[in-house]
């Protein structure tokens, strides 16, 4: 019989384990712990199960799947990763440190199907999606690869895939990097980015994750959404906002939407003023993220100007607004630059 991979194994599944094999309940948080907290690499570390159970895990089990294949550090301290997987495939995962913060941008599917007009991720095509598994050793490898002295502080899923078309994964992943047990980031240090699938928002809003949720906006009609992102065909921008004018959020938090500005497409003072009026009620702020040219991409990059002058509108009308520093575009490890090669 394969083994399965461990990781892909929630502590419920893992109780259930437990269960059949007349261990205690208990025993699968000691080695959710084991996995996520101590990051044991082999089930002989786990030295407070007995022989026999690690011998049991040993049979049933792999540890790890996922590998480091390369890497390149930019000139800004950003490093991007790409991780080999078992089927040949790989994805790829962006490390983004700063004076208080060392963050990971992780992937959760193979390529995507979206096919947004400014991300080379989409240019791939869709190819599969990836495990709990594999979006947890993305996290895992990573925070080896820092060694001890490091910690991560944030998560966020805006690597390659859509997250939400990934849904029952991505939700056991999550449950794992928020776990007490687990990883045990707080819900404000993820965050998760979706095109504005409204079927998978609908559910998720009734999880009992506190993560940020954050909405891939990026035009103020239908007609120039759909023009860079054709999910707005089936999921609407009066539909997409009228969800986040009722999504439940918890005191003090927001909902986070990203705008990339594409020059001729979305970037005009009317622009601006129109997101103002559209986002007037909702709890939110502005990410604006200046479009990252590549080849592929049928856009030039953002002229910083007109960057500065949509910001100040926004400003102006009451939003709350942060413009995206761009990180690692010398190695194409910036927004929207995932799956588009390596650079030297």
């Amino acid at each position: 019989m394969q083994k399965e991979n461990i990781l892909d194994w929630s502590m419920e599944d893992l109780e259930r384990l437990m269960e059949e094999w007349s261990e205690s309940k208990f025993r699968s948080k000691q080695i959710i712990e084991w996995l996520y907290l101590k990051k044991a690499g082999a089930f002989a570390l786990m030295t407070n199960l007995s022989k026999d159970l690690r011998a049991k895990l040993e049979a049933r089990f792999v540890l790890r799947s996922l590998k480091i294949q390369d890497s390149r550090e930019s000139k800004d301290g950003s490093v991007k990763f790409l991780f080999g997987l078992n089927d040949g495939n790989a994805v790829e995962g962006v490390y983004m440190p700063d004076e208080n913060r060392r963050a990971l941008c992780v992937s959760t599917q193979v390529g995507c199907k979206f096919h947004c007009a400014f991300c080379l991720t989409g240019k791939m095509g869709f190819i599969r999606n990836l495990s709990p598994a594999e979006i947890l050793e993305q996290v895992l490898a990573v925070q080896e690869w820092l060694g001890p002295e490091k910690t991560l502080t944030n998560l966020v899923l805006m690597g390659m895939g859509e997250p939400l078309d990934n849904y029952d994964n991505v939700m056991k992943a999550l449950r794992i990097f928020n776990s007490p047990a687990g990883f045990k980031f707080g819900g404000r240090k993820i965050t998760l980015s979706t095109v504005g699938l409204l079927p998978a928002l609908e559910r998720f809003q009734k999880e009992d994750l506190k993560i940020n949720l954050a909405i891939s906006l990026n035009a103020v009609d239908d007609a120039a959404r759909s023009r860079i992102m054709p999910a707005n065909k089936k999921y609407p921008l009066k539909d997409l906002l009228k969800f986040c004018r009722e999504y439940p959020l918890q005191p003090g938090r927001r909902i986070t939407f990203e705008y990339v500005l594409v020059p001729g497409v979305n970037d005009t003072d009317e622009d601006a003023e129109k997101l103002s009026r559209l986002l007037r009620g909702i709890k939110c702020k502005v990410n604006l993220i200046p479009l990252n040219a590549g080849e592929g991409v049928p856009f030039s990059s953002m002229p910083q100007d007109r960057v500065d002058r949509f910001h100040k509108i926004l400003v102006n009308s009451n939003i709350s607004v942060f413009t995206r520093k761009s990180r690692g575009g010398d190695i194409l490890a910036a927004c929207g630059q995932l799956g588009g090669g390596w650079a030297a």
